[in-house]
């Protein structure tokens, strides 16, 4: 694990590029559908994505943010192997490729909310955690109907099982994106206590 900094650099900077290609936005356009900026929460992730009534495209961008994260660490293990990944540049990349998506300099850093990116990020590094992370988040979704609380609660999720699993570095790293997501999500959780926030398949 571990390298120089120019390469420590390197594995951000790909990881950060890959993860800030706004897929909600090209999806959108590419399929003829209404900006996601301009409706609901105005973020580019696929629950967004949703509201425009294209269910296609928002599954088409759950795949891509996700996939984006896991091409982000598998490109960069590929580029500097280790013999027992993920490496300290695979983490890196991971995270920062998270970062991309929810702070992309192309849209003024203002991007998605992280869930389906930390999917992928989860995937690549230890697969058993992405589990975790998928599990957590379809039995949470089926009790609330809320997507907010899905995504929060498999992202807190991550980390735990990764501890679980004693792999300290991923607990730490997933730990720090949890917490990100749990901030980009603070208006939902306001919504969450009022009591206002929009149910899939009701009313709100």
């Amino acid at each position: 694990m571990g390298g120089d900094w120019l390469t420590l650099c390197a594995a951000a900077l790909i990881g950060y590029a890959l993860g800030s290609i706004p897929f909600g936005l090209i999806v959108t356009r590419a399929g003829g559908a209404a900006d996601p900026r301009t409706i609901g929460s105005g973020n580019i992730g696929a629950t967004n994505v949703l509201r425009t009534g294209r269910k296609g495209l928002a599954a088409l961008t759950l795949l891509l943010d996700a996939a984006k994260g896991a091409v982000a660490v598998i490109v960069v293990g590929l580029i500097w192997p280790d013999p027992m990944p993920p490496s300290m540049m695979q983490l890196l990349a991971g995270g920062f490729a998270f970062l991309g998506h929810v702070f992309p300099v192309w849209l003024r850093f203002r991007g998605g909310k992280g869930v389906a990116t930390l999917l992928g990020i989860a995937l690549a590094l230890a697969w058993s955690c992405g589990i975790a992370f998928a599990v957590v988040w379809l039995i949470a979704f089926a009790a609330t109907r809320h997507s907010s609380v899905g995504g929060m609660t498999a992202a807190l999720a991550t980390p735990v099982a990764a501890a679980l699993m004693g792999r300290s570095d991923l607990a730490v790293l997933f730990l720090l994106l949890a917490i990100v997501v749990l901030w980009k999500h603070r208006a939902n959780l306001e919504r969450l206590l009022d009591g206002t926030e929009p149910r899939f398949g009701g009313r709100a």
